[in-house]
């Protein structure tokens, strides 16, 4: 009768050790989704503060449409983007497209001083900012996942549900360069 309960025991904490790494799983799998959603958030608000942007600096720089262009354009392509390396491609794009539009200000002190101008400014900023966090955390949980997946038991648990590890979301080659500061 003893040993009935020790086998009894022993299935019920396999069942436990397998319902708990195939939870654990789906609950990270889940935190990644989330954080995805996240950046796509981020970046539809930013793309939204764009037009806004846009209209501040036509009044002000309007022999400037090309860098106009650029911007409405890389706005487009970020909009209408699938798939997570097309939308890092485009939002690149888009970074690169706004410091043209942020240095063209540099050059009218009336819309570097215009209020709707600096607020627009002041909100870019800040989405910038929570697209860094987000990126952030899309990569922490990629790390807390590809951890399970790679390290013992969690590895032997991945290969019986299929999981594989996940890529981290990387900055281009451009980006990796360093920031040159040049004083006149």
């Amino acid at each position: 009768m003893a040993v009935l309960w020790i086998i009894i025991g022993l299935i019920a904490l396999a069942l436990i050790i397998v319902f708990y790494y195939y939870n654990r799983f789906a609950v990270l799998d889940n935190r990644i989704d989330n954080s995805l959603s996240q950046i796509d958030v981020q970046l539809k608000r930013r793309a939204d503060l764009i037009p806004n942007l846009i209209e501040s600096v036509k009044g002000y720089a309007k022999h400037e449409k090309a860098a106009i262009k650029a911007v409405t354009e890389a706005r487009k392509a970020l909009l209408s983007a699938k798939g997570i390396e097309k939308k890092v491609e485009a939002n690149n794009q888009l970074e690169q497209a706004l410091k043209t539009i942020f240095a063209i200000a540099e050059g009218y002190p009336e819309l570097k001083a215009n209020e709707n101008f600096l607020e627009l400014q002041r909100e870019l900023t800040a989405t910038e900012d929570k697209i860094a966090y987000a990126r952030q955390f899309y990569n922490d949980s990629i790390l807390a996942y590809n951890n399970l997946c790679t390290t013992m038991p969690g590895a032997f648990f991945a290969r019986i549900f299929g999981r594989q590890t996940k890529d981290y979301l990387k900055i281009s080659e451009s980006e990796r360069k360093p920031v040159k500061v040049k004083f006149d």
